[in-house]
């Protein structure tokens, strides 16, 4: 794609507009960027002359930004906070014989993903890992990753999905809590706090039905976005939470969780490594595949 240098913006021009309108001021814009204020306030009418729109309106001796100014602020956040992080991407990479851009699920990130990426440095060294989390599917155009760990279906745009695993979950809770309400069969979670995953809810109804228990009481209970803090949540004893129990290795050895019922349940979803076009025949990308397809089997 050819690129019109015409419509991109210097850099700095940016930084002056988005430090400008985060003060309210050119002249404390002009102190934090070590400028003068004549240089800002030129910097600002350059952009404005180039998009053809009045960006901030005078009020009481402070620039205030007007609507235009208001809707292209965070596009000008975005586009800054995107380039400092690709320098510091390269400036991470700079001195590595390899780099592998990560992008996988919050939790599965922390809790598996990273204790076991030791030994895969281990085989690989000298390579740098950028590893970040993303919760939803993104366009790899947009963000340089060389590949991502996606929970769903096998459905990814300009990216090939390879299966992984499928995820089992199991009623679980801290020992206290089990101790406090001595569940004898499942149908007695249905009184019990129940703790529920904002993005799944109805795991709790789809276990009872599975289980032979009652739904009627399945929506009620905490809910939360992430499954570490619902994890954190049942450690707490703020409930019983259906969980993947590779997501609670540790909690489970440790003794801080127990499983109340071995009613495991397989989910409708599951676990896959994405890797975008034009990037499948890397030599790393496939080291990596290979390693974590061995290390969830």
């Amino acid at each position: 794609m050819k690129l019109s240098r015409r419509l991109i913006p210097d850099v700095t021009t940016l930084q002056a507009f988005e430090c400008a309108a985060r003060h309210g001021s050119f002249t404390q814009a002009a102190h934090e960027l070590n400028l003068t204020q004549s240089a800002v306030s030129r910097q600002i009418k350059d952009l404005e002359d180039q998009l053809g729109v009045l960006l901030f309106e005078r009020v009481r001796q402070r620039v205030v930004l007007s609507e235009d100014g208001r809707r292209f602020l965070p596009e000008v956040r975005k586009l800054l906070y995107q380039t400092e992080e690709t320098m510091l991407r390269a400036m991470s990479a700079a001195r590595s014989d390899h780099s592998l851009s990560i992008a996988t699920l919050p939790t599965f990130g922390s809790r598996w993903l990273t204790p076991r990426i030791p030994a895969f440095l281990a085989e690989h060294p000298g390579t740098v890992l950028n590893i970040a989390s993303r919760s939803a599917p993104f366009d790899f155009d947009e963000e340089n990753f060389d590949l991502a760990i996606h929970y769903g279906q096998p459905v990814w745009a300009r990216a090939a999905c390879s299966y992984l695993c499928s995820e089992t979950i199991l009623p679980a809770a801290s020992p206290a809590l089990i101790g406090e309400f001595a569940p004898k069969e499942p149908g007695a979670l249905a009184s019990a706090p129940l703790l529920h995953l904002a993005t799944r809810p109805k795991l709790w109804a789809e276990w009872f039905e599975l289980a032979g228990g009652t739904t009627e009481t399945a929506y009620r209970g905490h809910r939360f976005d992430q499954f570490s803090m619902v994890i954190e949540s049942a450690v707490a004893g703020l409930g019983f939470a259906l969980l993947p129990k590779y997501l609670i290795e540790q909690e489970l050895q440790t003794g801080r969780l127990a499983i109340v019922f071995d009613r495991p349940m397989e989910t409708e979803n599951s676990y896959y490594l994405v890797v975008p076009e034009g990037k499948q025949e890397n030599a790393l990308t496939q080291s990596f595949r290979a390693w974590i397809t061995m290390q969830v089997r």
